[in-house]
């Protein structure tokens, strides 16, 4: 699937969208500090969405723009490491680059994310 298609036309399960929606109702302190500074295209102009369904996940943060997913990591994630290993080899697939950032970072070393966010974005820009 192009990676212009990710987003229109892609099936989404009615379930799978309310669990989106949910879970945007319902951040991680570490997703909402990190959304406060990707939303409304504060950062560098890009476009951000949050709890965006991609091949039947929900990714944390996407720009499409870049064709960047941004995965926050908590506690949950190293009980999940093959799951996550498997995602983001289909995301991949797809033509877009994953970046997983701990939690812990965003609360330590949050301008360095955000920074390392950006870089990552103007990296990844697509013509045109």
């Amino acid at each position: 699937m192009p990676i212009e298609n990710i987003i229109p036309g892609q099936k989404i399960s009615p379930e799978k969208l309310q669990l989106a929606r949910q879970l945007r109702q319902e951040m991680t302190p570490a997703e909402r500090k990190l959304w406060q500074a990707l939303r409304g295209n504060r950062l560098g102009g890009f476009h951000f969405r949050r709890q965006q369904i991609i091949a039947g996940f929900i990714i944390d943060f996407y720009c499409h723009a870049a064709g960047l997913v941004i995965e926050l990591d908590g506690d949950v994630h190293s009980q999940q490491e093959e799951y996550d290993t498997e995602r983001d080899a289909t995301l991949v697939a797809m033509g877009l680059r994953v970046v997983r950032i701990r939690d812990e970072r965003v609360e330590t070393d949050f301008n360095k994310v955000v920074q390392e966010i950006l870089a990552a974005c103007r990296h990844g820009k697509k013509a045109g």
